[in-house]
Formats: C-alpha cells, sequence, structure tokens
C-alpha cells in the first residue's frame, strides 16, 4: 500500500461516493465545516466569554485563524522542505500536506466544553470526585481502606473505567463517535487528518493528555500500520500544535489590547508586578526549553519580550499614522509573520520533528518568545477579576447541572430523545463505550456557554423563558 492510500485510508467504507470528483481531504474540509459541532464553537470562550462583544475571538474565529496560519505555513515549509512531500518522505507521518494541516486545525478546538478551560477543568474534577466516591463505597463494603492496596487496585478499576475529561481527547470522541454519518458513528475521517489532530499520542491512563480508550484503539492501529515511533507526532500534528501557539500568542493578545486588558507603554509593560506575574506562570510549564532555567534568568527573559514587544508597537504606531486600531493589527500581523517564518523541519532521533530553526539547529529562544506572549496573554487576561468571577459562576452551573442529570432514573425526562436513544444503542453493543455518567459528560460538554446558561437556568428557576424555545 503507497503512503497516499495509507493517508486516504477511512475507519469505515463509504456507502455513497456521488461526488468523486472531490479529492479524500477535501470531503474531510466539507464534514468538518457542517458538522453541527464546528457550528457550536460560535458559542464557546477562546478569552472572554462568548457574546461579550462582537469584536472578541470565540472558538470559531480562533480555529478559522489558525487554519489560515497553518495553510500558509505547510505550504512555505513544502518549498523549503522537499523531503516532506507525498514523493520523497520516509514514512507516512512524515508528510505535509496544506489541506490536511488545515482540516487538523479546523478541528483543533473541537472538544473544548463551554467556558473555555474552566470548563475543562470542571468536567475532569467532576470524574476524579466521581471515582474516588465509588472507591470509597467499594472500600466501605470490602472492609479496607480506600488508600489500601485493594483500594488501589479499586482505583484503576474504576479509573480504567471512567477514566478523565480532556478536550483533547473529547475532540475524537466527537469526531469518531458523536457526531453522525450515513450509518457509522464519527465523521468517518481519513487517517492522515486523525492523526494531524492528534497532538498527544497515547491514552488518557497513562497521562490525563492523552486519549480515550476507545479511539485510541483505532488510532494506535494506524500508528502501528505507519511505523510511527512511540510519542512521537506526525509532522502535521505538529505543525498544527505549533500554529495553534502563535495564533494564541498573537491574536489574544490583540483582543486583551483592544479590551483595554493590556496597555502598550512602559508603566504598564516595565511594571515588576506583571514580569513576576508572568514568571509565576511559565514555572508551571512542563516545556523543556525552559528546564534549568532559574527565576532570574526567566525574568530577564520575560522583560526582554516584553520590551520587543513594545519596541515594535512604537515602530509600526507613527508607519500606521498613530491610528491605535492599524497598530494593533499591524503588530499582530509582524509576530505571527516572524514566527511562520522561522519555521523548519529538522532530524529528531529516529523521526523528524517541526519546529523554530535556525541557522539549521532548533530555536529553543523562539520558542521561548512564544511561550512568554502566551503566558502574558494569560495572567493580564484569564486572571483578570471579571474573568474570574465569569469563571467562578461557569463552575457552580457546570456543576449543578451535572447532579441535575446524574440520576438516571429522574433526569430521563430532561435529557434530549436522541441522546437517550443512542445511549441505548450503546448499551446494546457487546462492548458499551458509556457509562450513564460519560453520557452526561459528553452531553454537557458538547453544550455552548450560552446554551449551557439556559438549561442551568431552565432547571434551577432563575430565568425560564419560553418553552418553545427550541434546544
Amino acid at each position: 500500500m503507497t503512503w497516499q492510500n495509507k493517508r486516504e485510508h477511512r475507519q469505515f467504507a463509504e456507502q455513497t461516493r456521488s461526488d468523486t470528483s472531490r479529492a479524500a481531504y477535501e470531503r474531510d474540509y466539507s464534514r468538518l465545516i457542517h458538522s453541527p459541532t464546528f457550528r457550536r464553537l460560535q458559542g464557546k470562550s477562546q478569552v472572554f466569554g462568548a457574546g461579550t462583544g462582537d469584536y472578541y475571538r470565540t472558538r470559531l474565529t480562533h480555529s478559522l485563524e489558525v487554519a489560515q496560519i497553518a495553510r500558509e505555513a505547510a505550504r512555505s515549509l513544502l518549498r523549503r522542505h522537499p523531503e516532506v512531500e507525498l514523493e520523497q518522505a520516509d514514512n507516512a507521518g512524515l508528510i505535509i500536506d496544506s489541506e490536511v494541516v488545515e482540516c487538523a486545525s479546523i478541528a483543533h478546538d473541537f472538544g473544548h466544553p463551554p467556558f473555555g478551560h474552566k470548563g475543562e477543568e470542571v468536567l475532569d474534577g467532576i470524574l476524579d470526585q466521581l471515582i474516588e466516591t465509588k472507591v470509597e463505597k467499594i472500600a466501605a463494603a470490602g472492609g479496607f481502606a480506600p488508600e489500601s492496596k485493594q483500594g488501589l487496585q479499586a482505583y484503576a478499576r474504576e479509573r480504567q473505567i471512567y477514566e478523565h475529561f480532556e478536550g483533547n481527547a473529547h475532540n475524537f470522541r466527537l469526531i469518531m463517535f458523536l457526531e453522525k454519518r450515513e450509518n457509522v458513528d464519527g465523521l468517518n475521517l481519513s487517517d492522515a487528518v486523525l492523526l494531524g489532530i492528534n497532538k498527544y499520542p497515547y491514552p488518557g491512563i497513562l497521562n490525563k493528555k492523552g486519549m480515550y480508550l476507545h479511539e485510541w484503539e483505532y488510532i494506535r492501529s494506524i500508528r502501528q500500520d505507519w511505523g510511527i515511533p512511540d510519542g512521537k507526532k506526525t509532522l502535521e500534528a505538529q505543525l498544527m500544535d505549533l500554529c495553534d501557539d502563535i495564533a494564541y500568542s498573537a491574536h489574544d493578545l490583540e483582543d486583551g489590547i483592544k479590551a483595554g486588558k493590556i496597555e502598550v507603554h512602559e508603566h504598564f509593560l516595565y511594571d515588576p508586578y506583571l514580569i513576576r506575574l508572568i514568571t509565576e506562570k511559565i514555572t508551571t510549564l512542563d516545556d523543556s526549553f525552559w528546564q534549568g532555567w532559574q527565576l532570574a534568568e526567566i525574568e530577564q527573559k520575560v522583560a526582554a519580550v516584553l520590551s520587543e514587544f513594545l519596541k515594535v508597537w512604537n515602530g509600526k504606531m507613527p508607519i500606521c499614522e498613530h491610528d491605535y486600531s492599524r497598530t494593533r493589527r499591524e503588530v499582530k500581523a509582524y509576530w505571527v509573520s516572524l514566527f511562520v517564518s522561522s519555521l523548519g523541519v529538522i532530524d529528531d532521533d529516529n523521526w523528524k520533528k517541526v519546529t523554530f530553526v535556525r541557522e539549521g539547529s532548533e530555536d529553543l529562544d523562539m520558542l521561548r518568545t512564544v511561550s512568554v506572549l502566551k503566558s502574558f496573554a494569560w495572567v493580564t487576561m484569564i486572571r483578570d477579576l471579571r474573568v474570574q468571577r465569569l469563571q467562578k459562576r461557569s463552575e457552580w452551573m457546570l456543576r449543578r447541572l451535572w447532579l441535575a442529570f446524574l440520576d438516571p432514573e429522574t433526569s430521563k425526562s430532561i435529557i434530549p430523545t436522541d441522546w437517550l436513544q443512542r445511549y441505548e444503542r450503546d448499551q446494546a453493543k457487546a462492548k458499551p463505550i458509556w457509562t450513564w455518567e460519560h453520557m452526561v459528560i459528553d452531553y454537557i460538554a458538547g453544550m455552548t456557554d450560552t446554551f449551557a446558561e439556559k438549561i442551568y437556568n431552565e432547571l434551577y428557576g432563575l430565568k425560564v423563558g419560553s418553552i418553545y424555545d427550541l434546544d
């Protein structure tokens, strides 16, 4: 089987092929763009709550921007690195196709629940608490302590059943199970696109960033068939991930400046308190390029990046006729262009790596610059008082939605019929994917911010609205 055949293979044979003029990845793109999950991204938070204002980014606009950056970056890399073309690559995972990267970028945030990363944290915490509660009951019934050897074995069994919640893993739950196409579950995307979305190529029981076991079973089989080394990602997945970071570091800062959360002048950017907050955020990251750095060194790098940010801003301001809005956009474009033009492909042990490259080697300093800008966006916006209040409110809503749907007997009357029918069909399988609790988590995770608040208000009586509103 050729690399192209491997990459265009799908998990299920297509039932209809009425449009044979479209290439495999064009069909993938259409399925993603026309999916309900894609449309729901317009109602999910990026940084500010969805609906905060017409100007600010949502998950939908962020995903489209990542896709545009990734497509152009892929074409640039292909011009400079012919070894990643289909005809010259040594492995199906060492190919870069701009259409595959664009599809992966469109889908990279499909799995984010309502209320951004806070929603992800809350849903994962709910499952953690569920597992602990079940282990405590098992331990009490068996007469042993939860922390005993028997208790730890019980915990491992329950963790295997209930796993965890994580946005990237939920991507695949949506794409490979919850979405519907013909007579199969999921969108039945090509293998190249599936692996292009797969940023964390391992099961979640080994690392919480990893995949749910049901979807991992097929992804693992593709990786084995392609001969991809353990822990390595396809070049397309690496490029998508980097372009997500590039968009985050440039675009979210633009939103912050527009919102007045970031001020571009010496008093704000040189504030020791701000520099300390960014430094503290960086120390929580697992990025290898910060390993071995002391606090004082990180602070110096943070100060240097903020100084460069101000220098770029001041350089663009007169060119933009001192128009604040034009300057904001031109500064964003400067950083995106700088990062994309620095991308390259280098050897990485027995694989290859897409990264920032300078003089033939990985440019760790550029990676740190992106990290500083991302952390800058985080501390000035995610930690903003109003955003924190919104996140606290969203936590209460999600926890109470969970409690409302948790009992399968009393909550069936308030869960949509199609979800109940899907649950019954799943339970009739030899190896069901869902527990009731899994189904509830997946239902809540698919909600937009506004819909989650609407259902919360209907259930808890704050503002009911019309019963004829469509669900």
